[in-house]
């Protein structure tokens, strides 16, 4: 169940946005790059044929050495850190390309192969060299600029989906803890009354099935009804009432509309628990409980405390923020709440162990 659960998950994990170039991108935007160059030569020089004519020949060398250099060069030199190849392997192209388009230029168009020059150009002279070559050299470099900035868009959504398919499983992986480290305890607890005979052990039995419908459906969601949540601690509650007898004082309130409210499922349950299990367990005599779980427009304030456990000068605090209940939870906000959703503070006052969680619900 856990890994179909799992799975589910992984499959519900909204897919971000793609960034592929298809075939279709490739056409648009060498034909609105042609026909903007068209239109711009065609105006300097008034001749619209004559423009027409030089981008037919010049565009077909445009796209053939802007895809040799996105799909050969630079996976293979660039990538690799061969910066001196790759750039002694571009101008052997761009000089390639410059000997091919002349004589295309010379021998389909016009003798006058570089015509918005100021003197007549037939021959393959410096000048015409240098403004031809960095003008492919302008077409290549934009060409490959938007290639790697879909590279790099496309690479942080593969990042960002994988980031959130890892929380998304991490998080599952924390609420499907709580269930078991639940039931360990209540089970110990039981135990203890069928070593004792009591009679008390069938209505604990009966309780512990009922949380157990409960956290079997609960912990598949990502969120749960308030009030279920909160019948569900009044169940553990009156388990643990049954366990300590008189020797245990509770104070549960709760108030506040609890209508419409949301929460993630578990989330309060390890808190109450761990009160029973470092401070009443280990307490000798009476002991108090202090439970007030109060909403407020779209906040719960939910406060517990419990008396801390008496011990010698040598011995330490049991452990408080840690084991699985307390860092369970802070784990589980840290994942599945804005940071400016929720505040959790836990501190000690006046002989009294202290949790208070502010939540929006």
């Amino acid at each position: 169940m856990y890994i179909n659960n799992k799975l589910e998950d992984l499959l519900k994990v909204e897919t971000p946005q793609q960034y592929n170039i298809t075939y279709k991108h490739h056409i648009i935007f060498w034909l609105i790059y042609f026909l903007l160059n068209t239109l711009r030569w065609g105006s300097i020089h008034n001749d619209f044929a004559l423009s027409l004519k030089t981008n037919l020949i010049g565009f077909p060398i445009h796209i053939a050495l802007s895809y040799f250099n996105i799909y050969y060069l630079m996976p293979k030199f660039v990538y690799t850190r061969q910066y001196v190849t790759y750039a002694l392997l571009v101008l052997a192209c761009l000089f390639f390309m410059l000997v091919v388009k002349f004589n295309l230029t010379y021998y389909l168009v016009s003798t006058n192969v570089m015509p918005e020059g100021d003197e007549y150009t037939d021959s393959l002279t410096l000048n015409y060299a240098i403004i031809t070559m960095f003008g492919e050299l302008y077409v290549v470099a934009f060409a490959t600029a938007i290639k790697v900035t879909v590279d790099w868009l496309r690479e942080h959504s593969k990042l960002h989906d994988l980031e959130k398919r890892q929380l998304t499983t991490e998080l599952k992986f924390l609420r499907s803890q709580v269930s078991p480290h639940f039931f360990f305890n209540t089970l110990n607890n039981i135990y203890s009354l069928t070593l004792e005979k009591s009679e008390k052990a069938p209505e604990v039995i009966l309780k512990l099935s009922g949380l157990m419908r409960y956290l079997l459906y609960a912990t598949r969601k990502r969120k749960q009804d308030l009030k279920s949540e909160i019948d569900c601690i009044q169940n553990y509650i009156d388990l643990e009432r049954i366990r300590f007898n008189d020797t245990l004082e509770i104070d549960f309130g709760i108030s506040g509309d609890l209508e419409n409210k949301e929460i993630a499922p578990m989330l309060l349950v390890p808190l109450i628990e761990n009160c029973f299990k470092h401070g009443a367990s280990k307490n000798i005599g009476d002991m108090n409980i202090t439970i007030d779980i109060d909403v407020d427009d779209d906040f719960l304030y939910f406060k517990v405390s419990n008396t801390i456990p008496k011990r010698d000068n040598n011995s330490q605090v049991a452990t408080r923020s840690g084991g699985i209940g307390l860092s369970n939870v802070k784990k589980r906000l840290e994942l599945g709440y804005d940071p400016n959703d929720y505040e959790l503070s836990i501190f000690e006052k006046e002989n009294r162990f202290h949790v208070d969680l502010k939540l929006k619900v």
